[in-house]
């Protein structure tokens, strides 16, 4: 750790509570939580880590993410509050990674720029965003990208057109040793009037449909092609299901709350309850949305 701790320019911090870093506020400690200082550290990081086969996981806010309370033997790297750079030129806009996508959205709106308000109100940061393809109301963060620049455990950069990469729903081919620096967009001018209305029907449906109020990971499954996984789970009778202080929440029957104590055990056990009843009652198989870091395939089945 000394080692390493020597190479960081950035901020490192030893032994660190991933419930710090979750949105969940649940996590074991990481051996080293940094988020680096500029691209150069983080290439030199990287290196290090990849030189000393020490586990290496990149996250964004930790807004879709659950962690074992075990914790990870490793480092776990954040472009949030470092790699921020926000810049506009006409219809074009380059983000770094650490960009939240709030900021991001509220930027293009003030210049009447469509094609991503869909995403207001979706935590996060564009980096994580654009690995899971993020997306809400119909619209998703890869519709309107031009090229992603990413950095390899090597330190090498490589930039990527959209046909470089397969986005689907909530997937990218982009590899999980692969750190998003930044990406460049090009959206389209419209009425404000219009990208308001948008915004808004965007922003309600989320107050009208999401628990907000509890600490939660967004949707913990994909949608299955068959139905919303919220309602499948409602259907198998799931809703207000509690397990210590995590809950299937009775407002929207995909989002698993906690309630204050909850530790990623209670959460893993609903994620079994509601997959093994789906299945038992639908025959359909619920694919996590949520990602998970610390686990053994296992305890998610």
């Amino acid at each position: 750790m000394a080692k390493l701790r020597s190479i960081v320019k950035g901020t490192l911090l030893e032994n660190e509570p991933m419930s710090h870093h979750t949105s969940y506020g649940i996590g074991g400690p990481v051996s080293a939580y940094i988020t680096p200082k500029d691209r150069n550290d983080l290439a030199n990081i990287l290196k290090f880590a990849y030189e000393h086969s020490i586990e290496t996981h990149f996250i964004g806010s930790g807004s879709n993410l659950l962690v074992a309370d075990s914790g990870i033997d490793g480092i776990v790297l954040t472009p949030a509050k470092a790699l921020t750079h926000l810049e506009f030129t006409g219809r074009h806009v380059v983000a770094e990674s650490g960009v939240m996508l709030g900021r991001l959205v509220k930027e293009c709106v003030k210049r009447n720029l469509t094609g991503i308000e869909s995403l207001i109100g979706v935590p996060g940061t564009l980096g994580g965003a654009l690995v899971m393809n993020a997306g809400a109301f119909g619209g998703e963060i890869s519709n309107y990208l031009k090229s992603v620049e990413i950095m390899n455990m090597s330190g090498t950069v490589k930039i990527f057109s959209p046909d470089d990469i397969d986005f689907s729903y909530r997937f990218s081919t982009i590899k999980p040793d692969e750190f998003v620096l930044q990406a460049r967009f090009e959206l389209k001018e419209e009425d404000p009037e219009i990208i308001q209305e948008k915004r808004n029907k965007a922003s309600k449906g989320r107050k009208t449909h999401q628990p907000l109020r509890f600490r939660s990971a967004g949707s913990v499954f994909k949608n299955p092609e068959e139905n919303a996984a919220g309602y499948l789970i409602d259907q198998a009778g799931l809703k207000g299901t509690k397990i210590g202080d995590a809950e299937i929440s009775p407002h929207h029957a995909n989002f698993f709350v906690n309630h204050g104590k909850a530790k990623a055990s209670d959460i893993t056990e609903l994620i079994r309850i509601a997959r093994k009843s789906v299945f038992e009652k639908f025959g359909i198989k619920l694919e996590l949305e949520v990602k998970t870091i610390g686990f053994d395939s296992t305890e998610l089945e």
